[in-house]
């Protein structure tokens, strides 16, 4: 079961959007009204253990899309939970070890550069929500994702337009997701440095597109995407050879449409780069 909130990240009394009068406000003191509503923002109707699931790496040129399910633990709070994308590197990286030091579980997992081109970006966004979900240590009553549609979950689940700065759960997997992400993109940059990954995190700027048609894609370039297939078209306009835009992969378990019995799903978490709580994440 699966439900959708919508929500007003700046409506300091927490109505549902399209109640409040329309007009922003702006942040107080540095933080955003959305950030100080997190400690009484409750969207949960069950009891029972709950995790935030967000996902980081949907519109990158480059790179697989990670998601991270969280489950925090209520004696232990954590400040300064807000959307990943509105904090400093350097909070993010602070907070991400806080996070796996006083969550009750966490999981980060990915959906692969071949999964991404084989299954389209929002298929391959949701097995790789599903693989967190499942990679927990705990298992949750509900899963609340933010965005507009959930995955399909063995439990109940909920979306939350805007839950990346309203849940503090949800906060908490869209730093996990991200500063995994860019991690893996600074060890990428090392094998291919001429694409600058290690500063625009695969994004297409002008530095990243011009490298595209200087050098053309490398093996983790998303074929799917309109200026990497236009880069190998250029390659085999330029070499003579027809590059290949179709990406040859193993065949994909559509975990989106059956959940995983527990041998499989230990089985596709160990291919998913899935980090399940108490195990050192892999540097990607």
């Amino acid at each position: 079961m699966s439900t959708t909130v919508r929500t007003q990240r700046d409506n300091a009394s927490g109505k549902a959007a399209g109640t409040s009068s329309g007009k922003r406000k702006a942040p107080a003191s540095g933080r955003s009204s959305a950030a100080k509503l997190q400690s009484s923002f409750d969207l949960n109707p069950l009891s029972g253990p709950v995790c935030g699931v967000d996902e980081a790496g949907r519109g990158p040129l480059a790179g697989p899309v990670m998601a991270a399910a969280v489950i925090l633990d209520p004696a232990r709070p954590i400040m300064g939970l807000d959307d990943s994308k509105v904090l400093s590197a350097k909070k993010r990286e602070a907070l991400f070890i806080e996070i796996r030091a006083h969550a009750l579980a966490y999981c980060v997992a990915s959906a692969s550069v071949e999964e991404i081109d084989t299954l389209n970006i929002l298929q391959a966004t949701m097995l790789a929500m599903q693989r967190a979900v499942q990679g927990l240590a705990i298992t949750p009553v509900l899963a609340q994702i933010d965005g507009n549609r959930c995955p399909t979950l063995s439990i109940s689940s909920q979306a939350i337009i805007g839950g990346d700065a309203l849940v503090p759960a949800i906060s908490a997997a869209s730093i996990l997701a991200k500063v995994t992400r860019d991690q893996w993109l600074v060890d990428l940059h090392q094998q291919h440095p001429v694409y600058g990954f290690d500063v625009h995190a695969g994004y297409g700027t002008p530095r990243h597109l011009a490298a595209l048609h200087e050098h053309g894609p490398c093996i983790h370039h998303r074929r799917s995407f309109a200026p990497v297939r236009a880069a190998w078209a250029r390659m085999a306009t330029r070499t003579g050879v027809l590059a290949e835009i179709v990406v040859a992969t193993t065949p994909v378990d559509l975990t989106l449409a059956v959940p995983l019995a527990p041998a499989e799903r230990a089985h596709a978490a160990a291919g998913s780069l899935a980090t399940p709580q108490d195990t050192q994440p892999p540097l990607f």
